[in-house]
């Protein structure tokens, strides 16, 4: 049995209506295989939706909407669990220097 992230991705509905709002969980399955991880990651996103009254008692769902990655991964001491690159865009000069 391999391990594998599975990203799943939930969309935030109020009274029914979809807002602009989504939640990114990182899980942990285990499977045989990656189709198997699939449906793993699925169905437990599907047994996390939830839906609650929140403090003004509007009705609030969470829907999963997908599972937008799914990763092997090596469990043991060091292993990389999710990696994330950005670039940052360089300045030419600090912006306080142009405001003579």
């Amino acid at each position: 049995m391999s391990a594998y992230t599975a990203q799943i991705i939930y969309r935030i509905e109020c009274e029914g209506m979809p807002t602009d709002q989504y939640e990114e969980q990182w899980r942990l399955v285990y499977a045989d295989s990656a189709e198997q991880a699939l449906a793993e990651a699925r169905e437990t996103g599907r047994k996390e939706e939830s839906t609650f009254k929140d403090r003004q008692g509007r009705t609030v769902c969470w829907r999963m909407l997908a599972v937008k990655d799914l990763q092997p991964i090596e469990l043991k001491n060091g292993g990389l669990l999710f990696s994330m690159m950005r670039e940052a865009e360089i300045l030419p000069a600090p912006l306080w220097l142009n405001a003579r």
